[in-house]
């Protein structure tokens, strides 16, 4: 009688869960032990590709990875049946992320890898988790700069191998002079020392940089995006079988309350307002 009464209530839950999108739990973070998707099994290990240096969603300090992505792929894992111990983190950058799953150096990439039909070509993608758009980050009292048509002749900084320089190839090419590096961290060091004149990627990323200590009152958003980013988790391609389990743990994390929790400890601080979760498998 005790066992059958705590199933109905722990399916109550559930279902309350999940019908509000509540953060059952949230006040004390993201749910630490998620279901089980279909098909999982307790033990082995993954590799997971981050971002190394984007505040917020993806940063290394020392053997400690913080951010959104780094939450949402441990959740992830954990559906899979993979504790937090046996997830390697390993570094994955705009230029490499499809070699990485090509190659089968990593399992899964969560690092802002915003889904398009050029690279749906070359890996599969769950998700999407999240919905960012591209901004511009410039320095505080830069007043000028209010989107991407008032750059003619200006210098603009990007990383290679990302949405963002190719929207600016494509879009803007003649008018604006754009500067490639590897990193994100690059570009927003080069507009600080005014070595260029903005630096244009997702609004999430740019928020996470501005709410930097060292960047603090010396840099802003613009705040008018001008682009939709589908953010997607990368599988190698063919995987349909791990895009499945992945998508239903997506679904999970957002219902149980985890998705916001963790972008409330995360994005948040930054100024960032939360939007609303996207439907995963869509």
């Amino acid at each position: 009688m005790k066992s059958t009464i705590g199933k109905v209530l722990a399916a109550a839950v559930a279902v309350v869960c999940t019908a509000t999108l509540a953060a059952c739990g949230s006040s004390e973070g993201p749910n630490p032990n998620p279901s089980l998707v279909p098909g999982a099994s307790p033990g082995g290990s993954l590799r997971i590709g981050i971002s190394f240096d984007q505040p917020g969603l993806g940063m290394q300090d020392g053997d400690k990875y913080t951010g959104f992505d780094v939450i949402t792929a441990t959740y992830i894992a954990k559906s899979l049946g993979v504790t937090e111990e046996n997830i390697n983190w390993v570094e994955a950058n705009p230029a490499n992320r499809e070699n990485l799953l090509a190659s089968g150096a990593v399992d899964l990439v969560l690092s802002t890898y915003s889904i398009t039909d050029e690279r749906k070509q070359v890996v599969d993608f769950a998700g999407p988790y999240f919905v960012a758009h591209q901004d511009l980050l410039v320095r505080r009292n830069e007043e000028e700069i209010t989107g991407p048509k008032t750059l003619d002749g200006r210098l603009l900084c990007s990383v290679t191998g990302t949405t963002s320089a190719a929207l600016v190839k494509e879009q803007y090419k003649g008018k604006i002079e754009l500067r490639e590096y590897a990193r994100f961290s690059e570009c927003v060091d080069a507009l600080n020392r005014s070595e260029v004149d903005a630096v244009t990627t997702d609004d999430v990323i740019l928020a996470g940089f501005a709410a930097e200590p060292q960047y603090k009152g010396k840099l802003r958003v613009v705040g008018k995006g001008f682009s939709d980013e589908n953010y997607g988790v990368g599988i190698k391609k063919g995987n349909t079988e791990l895009v499945e389990q992945v998508n239903t743990a997506l679904k999970e994390y957002i219902a149980d309350g985890s998705w916001k929790a963790a972008l409330d400890q995360t994005v948040r601080p930054s100024g960032y307002k939360i939007p609303a979760p996207p439907t995963p498998g869509s």
